[in-house]
């Protein structure tokens, strides 16, 4: 068996002119063309790069965006003031803070700060909370990527097993959620794990955010399970590449469907935060 390939450069180019038309019918509706602002504090090249992904994609879709930088040493103090700030503008309509901030700020600051109708990724109490209780939220958009993946290609998710390995607040934990709300039968898996491979060999649908390099690998999936990988992993022995949290090489010769890294998740991700 060969996998299906989800391509996720594919979907995210049909998402760019449907969400051009949205953009264009907000700004009509509204009066105004909504903004999205973007907070980044310090000088970190991975951060500044993800932004300037972010700052070409509103550009392709017609949404003004809006970058705050602030200094490597801004205080705590500053960052709420400038966030409480952008929640008071009409025309700000999202707000993103890059992480991970500098070690001397706390992410918890930006949770109990934004507000939430404009926590476009979801890490507020409100939206974590509201996700949690089945009710309509903002959700990170890593999870919300996957899911789109899944319903553009038309992958069942009622009633099927699903394994999502990995149970961070802004990926594993929000997928599962996720998945329970399409009606899959879901199992998280993590570090604690005892037999992760026979967990996974159970799953239709097995969903990886453990950050580990070839983590799970052909010989632990059931043949025709439907993968998605949102690793991102930059190990000694590839040369530079990225790679993903699955082993692709051999889970591609068992899988029935699979996003490839890079290419998968990545490129979706981006087009569910706009």
């Amino acid at each position: 068996m060969t996998a299906r390939i989800l391509d996720g450069r594919a979907l995210a180019k049909q998402l760019t002119g449907e969400l051009a038309a949205e953009a264009r019918q907000l700004a009509a509706d509204l009066g105004f063309a909504p903004a999205l602002a973007a907070v980044l504090v310090g000088e970190d090249p991975a951060s500044r790069a993800y932004i300037g992904s972010i700052e070409r994609i509103c550009g392709r879709v017609g949404l003004p965006f809006r970058l705050v930088a602030m200094p490597e040493a801004t205080t705590e103090a500053e960052v709420r003031a400038e966030l409480i700030a952008l929640n008071r503008q009409r025309e700000v309509a999202g707000i993103i803070v890059q992480m991970p901030l500098p070690p001397h700020l706390s992410a918890r600051v930006v949770a109990q700060t934004l507000a939430p109708e404009k926590d476009i990724d979801g890490i507020t109490p409100t939206n974590a909370g509201r996700l949690a209780l089945g009710l309509p939220a903002l959700v990170p958009n890593t999870p919300a990527g996957g899911m789109e993946i899944l319903r553009r290609y038309d992958v069942p998710l009622a009633g099927r097993r699903a394994v999502v390995v990995g149970r961070s607040s802004v990926v594993g934990t929000p997928m599962a959620l996720l998945l329970v709300r399409a009606d899959a039968t879901v199992t998280v898996c993590h570090s604690r794990t005892p037999d992760l491979a026979a967990e996974v060999r159970r799953a239709d649908v097995v969903a990886v955010a453990a950050g580990r390099p070839r983590l799970v690998t052909g010989a632990m999936l059931k043949p025709g399970a439907v993968v998605v990988d949102f690793g991102i992993n930059f190990p000694d022995d590839a040369g530079g590449k990225m790679v993903g949290d699955v082993d692709f090489a051999s889970a591609v010769e068992v899988a029935g469907a699979i996003t490839p890294v890079p290419g998968g998740t990545g490129p979706v991700t981006n087009m569910m935060l706009v």
